[in-house]
């Protein structure tokens, strides 16, 4: 598996590519305050299936902060730049938590590069978009999170900072993901833990509703951070949908 930085708009993303010859690319995009390293499970179990492209965002991870923040429309702009300089073709676009939203926009504004789209837990909540009840949320579903999910996140958290995430916290708030998901022409996947506080099973509902031609799953048992924990569950229901295409 190569790293590389990649130069895209004047912003450096950072990348993990299993460099593998292979019919299918699944394109991993990562939620507010992580990076790519919290694929690690899922990228092993989708890897025997094609070609893993995993990426650090600008102000995340391994990836420098840039000048200015990004809105999500504009990094859905920077992801479908991202893979036209890469080569990639058509790509299974994978997005959590806020990386849903970017994946959102990138499909939204560019429907003939992204024919498969995956949600794993989408937000934001509608009607509870404020940054107090995302807090809230959030402190919920890690109260009795397991320790490596726990340790995991507050690496990247660190990595992260609290200045870059405020701000994007807010660039999360201010995007309409309700207004985008009906632009969506992809054929979609919808991914929810049970037990997620931050993606309640009636707003993950009305997101699937939203989407043309998508279909919802649960992981019985999981948080938001599903695929940390349960990355082969998630790549099987993955695998399962594209096959079924």
């Amino acid at each position: 598996m190569s790293v590389r930085e990649v130069v895209v708009s004047g912003h450096v993303v950072v990348t993990t590519d299993t460099d593998r010859e292979a019919r299918q690319t699944f394109l991993l995009v990562h939620g507010i305050g992580m990076g790519m390293s919290y694929f690690a499970q899922l990228s092993t179990a989708l890897e025997d299936h094609g070609r893993v492209v995993a990426l650090d965002l600008p102000g995340f991870g391994d990836a420098p902060e840039p000048e200015h923040g990004l809105s999500m429309a504009q990094l859905g702009a920077l992801l479908i730049e991202f893979v036209e300089v890469e080569g990639l073709d058509r790509p299974v676009l994978v997005g959590h938590s806020m990386g849903t939203q970017v994946v959102a926009e990138a499909a939204a504004q560019r429907p003939e590069l992204f024919p498969e789209v995956v949600l794993v837990a989408p937000t934001v909540n509608r009607h509870e978009r404020t940054i107090g009840r995302q807090a809230l949320r959030m402190v919920q579903d890690l109260f009795g999170e397991s320790p490596t999910v726990m340790v995991l996140g507050m690496q990247n958290y660190v990595k992260t900072g609290p200045r870059w995430f405020i701000k994007k916290l807010r660039s999360m708030m201010e995007h309409t993901i309700e207004q985008t998901l009906p632009r969506i022409r992809a054929h979609t996947l919808v991914i929810r833990g049970s037990r997620d506080h931050v993606c309640p099973q009636d707003w993950v509902e009305e997101v699937t509703a939203l989407i043309p031609d998508a279909t919802m799953v649960e992981v019985d048992g999981r948080r938001h951070e599903t695929m940390v924990k349960d990355g082969v569950c998630v790549a099987e229901y993955i695998l399962a949908h594209v096959g079924a295409r």
